[in-house]
């Protein structure tokens, strides 16, 4: 089983740690913190120091006072007064909390507004953007192109594309780096999805290229000094995949290889007793492995509804949350299935990356699971919401995957070779890179990434 760089959050904080941070009093949590870190060694010294790492994490992720919030919502939504903003927020439709008696509101509020109170949306200012509703049109021509071009097949992975794309990162400010820095890029993995990955250039040569089937796959740079920008150009070839399962078919059991899909892997694949009782009634007496991931996948669809996101690391437990609050962004419902999944006996795993839509494209996770004799199906339940009100979306995401992917990762918080020293920017996933020093991590607000999509075409599938 991949390294876990979170195996140190299995210890918790302090209670009076905790306490503090519940409350918000994050002064009082600091001082409190450094205190504990005079005798602090081992597992629980790197927790404490975690716990410090994240509460500069919520400043960033909280940046707007509640005017400032109450400004930019006012663009948004005609008519908008103050007092119906501070109802939004006592309603929890505006994301807020107190950070030393002062409220702060979420940097990505206002989306995620609409999505928690969508009668806001008659009143919105700005109606879709175009571009999104031609991606919108785009995704589900290709969907139905890879059904039926998998069903003359006889079900498989079919219609190839192929995609040339560059990564780009750029130091804007190195903050207390003095030493050299460090560079993680995204790789795509090789594999079933990605038959063919080929770097075509690269600037400076990495030092470093994890092996195809490495967890989370990836460039390793180290720039020369003065360098502060580092890039790739590859080329990969990305399939469609659909399969006419058969529920009479289907097997029960699964090879002894994937028994790690079916452990805790935590903090954020982990059987609570709230994930248990929701697995045990959702799945009730069924046996069948393929047909208890359907009951699972229709739940989540069905009770969770999409919103952005804070930064991971500032989730305890992401699944127990999603379970909780019945709301995440793609990633967060992914681990949700999969960790129900799991519990359910049936092997499931994370995959995620890019969704690589020519019109549009951004950073998205999705999720596996396994049943014989099909093997691996794909489930990607944000895609497959039935809240979207698109039925076809809600059949299709479940088993099938349009081929419109970028996967560099098949597995949550692993480690990186050659491994990071600091705490990652983004501990569970691997989407835009990860950059460090001897002295520390540099954050997002220290950095940028890019990806372009310079080509896709169609190729000839090879004869079987």
């Amino acid at each position: 089983m991949a390294e876990n760089v979170l195996s140190f959050m299995r210890e918790p904080s302090p209670p009076e740690v905790q306490e503090l941070l519940h409350r918000g009093s994050f002064s009082e949590a600091k001082s409190r913190i450094l205190r504990l870190l005079e005798g602090a060694e081992g597992v629980g010294r790197v927790r404490l120091l975690f716990e410090l790492e994240r509460m500069e994490r919520v400043l960033h992720e909280y940046p707007y006072t509640v005017e400032e919030a109450f400004a930019l919502l006012s663009r948004e939504v005609s008519g908008l007064t103050r007092e119906e903003f501070a109802s939004l927020i006592r309603a929890g439709c505006v994301d807020s909390l107190s950070v030393d008696g002062e409220l702060r509101v979420f940097r990505r509020f206002v989306p995620n507004a609409f999505w928690l109170c969508p009668e806001l949306k008659a009143r919105r200012v700005r109606g879709e953007d175009e571009r999104e509703a031609i991606a919108r049109e785009a995704l589900r021509w290709r969907a139905e192109r890879v059904v039926a071009a998998a069903r003359e097949k006889g079900g498989g992975y079919v219609l190839p594309l192929r995609y040339r794309v560059e990564a780009r990162l750029k130091v804007r400010d190195r903050g207390g780096c003095r030493s050299a820095l460090r560079v993680w890029l995204p790789l795509p993995r090789q594999d079933e999805l990605h038959p063919e990955v080929r770097i075509v250039e690269a600037s400076p040569q990495p030092r470093y290229v994890a092996p195809p089937d490495h967890p989370q796959r990836t460039l390793y740079f180290e720039p020369e000094p003065g360098v502060d920008e580092v890039r790739v150009v590859y080329e990969y070839v990305s399939r469609g995949f659909h399969v006419e399962v058969d529920p009479s078919r289907v097997e029960e059991g699964y090879p002894e290889e994937l028994s790690q899909y079916v452990d805790e892997r935590p903090p954020h694949i982990v059987f609570t007793p709230l994930l248990r009782e929701i697995a045990a009634e959702v799945v009730g007496s069924e046996r069948n492995p393929y047909l208890k991931a359907r009951r699972i996948w229709d739940w989540v669809t069905s009770n969770v509804r999409y919103t952005y996101a804070q930064d991971y690391a500032l989730y305890d437990n992401i699944s127990e949350y999603v379970a909780t609050h019945r709301r995440g962004d793609c990633g967060m419902q992914a681990l949700l299935l999969i960790t129900l999944c799991r519990i359910a006996g049936v092997p499931a795993r994370w995959q995620s990356g890019w969704y690589m839509n020519p019109v549009s494209h951004g950073m998205h996770d999705w999720a596996q699971f396994y049943v014989e004799p099909y093997g691996w199906l794909y489930a990607d339940p944000s895609f497959g919401n039935r809240v979207r009100g698109e039925s076809w979306r809600s059949e299709f995401y479940f088993g099938s995957t349009e081929g419109y992917r970028l996967a560099a990762n098949v597995e949550v918080s692993a480690q990186f070779t050659p491994p990071k020293h600091h705490f990652r920017s983004d501990p569970v996933d691997s989407q835009r890179g990860e950059v460090e020093c001897e002295e520390g991590n540099l954050y997002y607000d220290k950095w940028d990434f890019e990806l372009k999509l310079l080509e896709v075409e169609s190729i000839e599938e090879a004869e079987e």
